[in-house]
C-alpha cells in the first residue's frame, strides 16, 4: 500500500474547548496569582496521587530545586542522576550549589541503574534523584534500599509520569518529595508549570513559604484581613508561584487525564504490535503498560539495522514525520563536563545514544497518522 504524503508532528499540544473555557473564566477573577484555583487544583493533585500534600511551582526545575533546598542539600554535596534526563535534573542541583554526579542507566528500561547508583556512591552522597524515564517507573525498591543503607534523601523526577505507579503507588509518594511538569509536551499541560508532592509536613510547609519569596502570608491572606502589608519574610525565597489561569488549566487537564493517559496506551501498544519482528529495531519493553503513562515510545535502531539511527531521522523528515533523541547524555554537555562528575564508564548511555529515537506519541494521533509513520519505517528498515 502506497501512501500520500502525510504531515505527522513529532508532538501536539492537547488543549480543548473545556480548557479555553476555564482560561476566560479564570481571566475574569480578581486574584490572579496564589487564588482560590491554584488550591483547588493542589487538592485535586494531591487526591489523583494520594499524596499527603501537593505544592504548585511555576515548572519542575523549580520544583527540584526547592525539594534540594527543603532538604538542606547544597554546597559540598553530592546527588545522583542518570545520564538519559532532560538538563533540568542536573542544572536544579548546580541550583543548590551541590555536585550532579552521574550515573549509568538500566538498557532494558533506560530509567536509572541502582547498580551505577552503588558506584557512584561517596562520602558526600546526599540525594538520589531517579527519573521515571518516558513513564516507566524507575526500580524503586532497589534505590529506596540503597538509600535507607546509606541515609540518602530520594527526590523523584516525575515529570514525565503522571498516572505511572510503581507497587500500587503513584510515582512521587515513594521518596522524600516527587517533582512533576506541566510543560507542552508533557500528558498534562497547563502550558509552563509543575507540582511537587510530600508526605512531609515540614518540606510542604517550606515549598509553600519560598514559593513565594518566602513570605509568611499570600496575597489572599494579606487583602482579606488586617493590614496587607504586615507579613514577614522568613526565608531565603524565589518567584516560583504558580498563576490561578494555569491552576485553572490545570484542573480542567486533570479532570480528563486518565482518557489522556489511555488514547496514548492504545498508540503505545499499537506501535509495539505493529513493529515488533523487524531486522535492527527494538521495541520498548513494559511488562505492564497500565502502570506506565506511556509519556514517549522510544525505539531502538541497532547496528545491525539497514539504516542507522540518524538515516532514518532524516528519512522520517523527508517523509514529513517527526521525531527526536530522548535525550542527548549529561555527559556530553560542556557545562556538566565541567560541573558534574562520574565513577563508572557510562558504557549503556553510551550505547543507547546513537541507538535510541522517539517516534509521534499523543492524545490526537490518528491511526491514519500511526500507519503512515510505521510504514515508513518498515520501507526504511524491511
Amino acid at each position: 500500500m502506497k501512501y500520500k504524503k502525510l504531515k505527522v508532528p513529532f508532538f501536539l499540544p492537547f488543549i480543548d474547548n473545556s480548557d479555553i473555557s476555564e482560561i476566560k473564566k479564570t481571566a475574569q477573577s480578581v486574584f490572579l496569582t496564589n487564588g482560590p484555583k491554584l488550591e483547588k487544583f493542589e487538592k485535586h493533585f494531591q487526591k489523583f496521587t494520594n499524596s499527603k500534600y501537593a505544592i504548585g511551582v511555576s515548572n519542575a526545575t523549580s520544583a527540584l530545586h526547592i525539594s534540594l533546598k527543603a532538604l538542606d542539600i547544597g554546597s559540598g554535596d553530592e546527588v545522583i542522576v542518570p545520564d538519559q534526563t532532560f538538563a533540568a535534573t542536573a542544572n536544579s542541583v548546580l541550583q543548590s550549589g551541590a555536585t550532579p554526579v552521574i550515573a549509568d542507566i538500566d538498557e532494558k528500561t533506560m530509567n536509572i541503574s541502582p547498580k551505577s547508583i552503588l558506584t557512584n556512591l561517596s562520602k558526600k552522597t546526599k540525594a538520589i534523584i531517579p527519573v521515571h524515564f518516558a513513564g516507566t517507573s524507575c526500580d524503586m525498591k532497589e534505590i529506596m534500599k540503597i538509600a535507607k543503607n546509606n541515609s540518602l534523601k530520594v527526590i523523584e523526577d516525575c515529570a514525565h509520569a503522571i498516572g505511572t505507579h510503581f507497587n500500587k503507588k503513584h510515582v512521587g509518594t515513594i521518596g522524600d518529595t516527587g517533582c512533576f511538569s506541566f510543560y507542552p509536551t508533557k500528558n498534562l499541560t497547563t502550558i509552563e508549570g509543575g507540582m511537587i508532592i510530600t508526605n512531609n509536613k515540614k518540606i510542604a510547609n517550606f515549598a509553600q513559604l519560598v514559593r513565594n519569596h518566602g513570605l509568611n502570608r499570600t496575597l489572599i491572606n494579606r487583602y482579606s484581613s488586617g493590614k496587607p502589608w504586615e507579613y514577614d519574610i522568613e526565608d531565603v525565597g524565589y518567584n516560583y508561584r504558580l498563576d490561578e489561569i494555569r491552576s485553572a488549566i490545570g484542573i480542567s487537564q486533570l479532570s480528563k487525564i486518565k482518557n489522556l493517559n489511555e488514547k496514548r496506551l492504545n498508540a503505545f501498544q499499537y506501535y509495539n504490535k505493529k513493529l515488533k519482528n523487524i531486522p535492527g529495531l527494538i521495541t520498548p519493553i513494559e511488562k505492564n503498560f497500565l502502570n506506565n503513562s506511556c509519556h514517549l515510545y522510544v525505539i531502538r535502531i541497532t547496528h545491525n539495522a539497514k539504516i542507522s539511527r540518524d538515516n532514518l531521522f532524516y528519512h522520517l523528515q523527508k517523509n514529513g514525520i517527526g521525531s527526536t533523541v530522548h535525550y542527548k547524555p549529561l555527559h556530553e554537555f560542556t557545562l556538566f563536563k565541567k560541573k558534574s562528575i562520574h565513577r563508572d564508564q557510562l558504557i549503556t548511555s553510551k550505547k543507547l545514544y546513537d541507538e535510541i529515537l522517539s517516534l509521534p506519541l499523543y492524545p490526537q494521533l490518528s491511526k491514519t497518522n500511526q500507519n503512515y509513520v510505521i510504514y515508513h519505517l518498515k520501507n526504511a528498515l524491511i
